[in-house]
């Protein structure tokens, strides 16, 4: 089937039908398929893929060819399978979970300023892709409940974004938790939560002066600390991966009156009972809660984005 030319060998080439024809196949043979654009050898279990050189062929979630131009883009929303059909190589990725909600505050005058939630994890980057299915799970915000909630992981295939962390309130210990994004400490002294490596940043730690509970950290930066500044929640990071350049992973406010900033990238501004709730599909933090036993800002929902050239 091979040629051996001067500087190079030359492959044979069969489409799968033929492949599957052959009647006997000595192990080791290579072949370049025509029907998958990938490079096979035969051995003692079968042909296997070697490489895939050919353009990728797939289907799943919301397709677009023209959002990005000499790209197709595939957005998930909610969970679903990515399935490559054909071809093979390198694509992009963005995979964003679920923020923490804000935390719960005291029935007390003591600590009812509550943390903002902390950013979904953030990963982005390139991944080599061959034929079949990838599963894909976009994680829900964390939830509104009386003691505050992580957001949910997301993934594509064996790519992993761990949830934002809660914010902290008097049920943490005033502490916010950790997360792909740590969510912030709640007034008077709660020490904010880690960001996991490569995901997120830490929240801000709450501060013993002026009441304000820390913001839940970002994809980009730190969440600020309450009390003489500001505990407004860390900004998140841009990707244009769909053609539009767009900010995603903002950590919640913490909790004060007036207002903490959320985050640029979806993040909820901290205040009021309960505290607001982050933009869906962009993996920010809730805000905190400023009133007596009130309740923190649901998180965001995450999203996961792939695209490839055309």
């Amino acid at each position: 089937m091979s040629k051996l030319n001067a500087n190079s060998v030359e492959l044979g080439s069969l489409t799968n039908t033929q492949r599957n024809a052959l009647s006997s196949v000595a192990t080791g043979t290579i072949i370049y398929n025509t029907t998958t654009e990938a490079i096979e050898a035969y051995g003692p279990n079968g042909w296997i893929q070697v490489a895939s050189i050919g353009k990728i062929t797939a289907t799943g979630g919301s397709e677009s060819t023209v959002s990005r131009p000499g790209y197709k883009v595939h957005t998930f929303t909610t969970p679903g399978t990515f399935t490559v059909s054909a071809g093979g190589g390198p694509l992009e990725y963005l995979v964003v979970a679920g923020g923490g909600s804000g935390g719960k505050g005291s029935h007390n005058n003591a600590g009812f300023e509550t943390g903002g939630g902390g950013a979904g994890g953030y990963r982005a980057g390139t991944l080599n892709v061959s034929p079949g299915p990838y599963s894909v799970q976009v994680g829900g915000g964390g939830a509104a409940t009386p003691y505050g909630f992580p957001g949910i992981p997301s993934y594509f295939g064996a790519i992993t974004s761990t949830g934002g962390g809660a914010g902290g309130g008097n049920a943490t210990g005033f502490v916010g938790e950790p997360g792909g994004s740590g969510g912030g400490g709640a007034h008077p002294s709660g020490a904010g939560g880690s960001g996991a490596a490569g995901q997120g940043n830490p929240g801000g730690t709450a501060n013993t002066g002026p009441n304000s509970g820390g913001g839940g950290g970002g994809a980009g930066t730190t969440g600020a600390g309450g009390g003489p500044a500001p505990g407004n929640g860390g900004d998140g990071l841009s990707s244009s991966i769909n053609g539009t350049s767009t900010h995603r992973g903002g950590g919640g406010g913490g909790g004060a009156a007036p207002s903490r900033v959320g985050g640029l990238g979806g993040g909820a501004p901290g205040g009021g009972n309960p505290g607001p709730s982050a933009t869906a599909n962009t993996g920010g933090g809730g805000g905190g809660c400023a009133a007596p036993g009130g309740t923190g800002g649901l998180g965001g929902s995450g999203i996961v984005i792939v695209a490839y050239t055309t």
